[in-house]
């Protein structure tokens, strides 16, 4: 029996999630894409799709280039550019700029975790199926250790 995993040659895909990160005021430092880089180096995360965006006051949305984010003349995800699989389209770009604040920046991030696909192939293997995914943010994490903080 082949699932459709198999019948798009995707037997070792791991999950695959996204992350839209804004940049208030469009302050980019880059201080967080050495640590992007040395994911995908050490082979955890694969990058599917990476795109900036800007919302200007008047709502008015454009796209960024990767070659020099923060404006210090450096390269900053060179490595990146072009790094598009089609997963993530017009609509959600704009989807995603509809949430940031006029007069800021975002990064929208689709990656693949490369460190699960393993797991996740022998799962499908077996006749498992992920029937539901999602996050916790970190804001929830922190209220629910407070509240038990409290109530000990």
């Amino acid at each position: 029996m082949t699932d459709a995993f198999e019948e798009a040659g995707l037997e070792e895909v791991g999950p695959i999630d996204y992350l839209v990160v804004e940049f208030p005021g469009n302050r980019m430092t880059g201080e967080g894409f050495p640590l992007l880089v040395d994911l995908v180096d050490r082979g955890l995360i694969r990058i599917l799709d990476l795109t900036f965006v800007r919302k200007d006051e008047d709502g008015s949305v454009t796209g960024l280039e990767i070659a020099d984010l923060t404006g210090d003349g450096e390269l900053d995800l060179a490595v990146f550019e072009g790094a598009s699989s089609g997963l993530l389209g017009r609509d959600d770009v704009e989807e995603a700029a509809a949430v940031l604040e006029p007069g800021s920046s975002a990064g929208i991030l689709v990656y693949e975790n490369v460190w699960a696909a393993p797991f996740a192939a022998a799962l499908r293997r077996g006749g498992a199926r992920m029937v539901a995914s999602g996050r916790i943010p970190v804001q929830a994490l922190v209220a629910a250790l407070d509240a038990t903080e409290s109530a000990g």
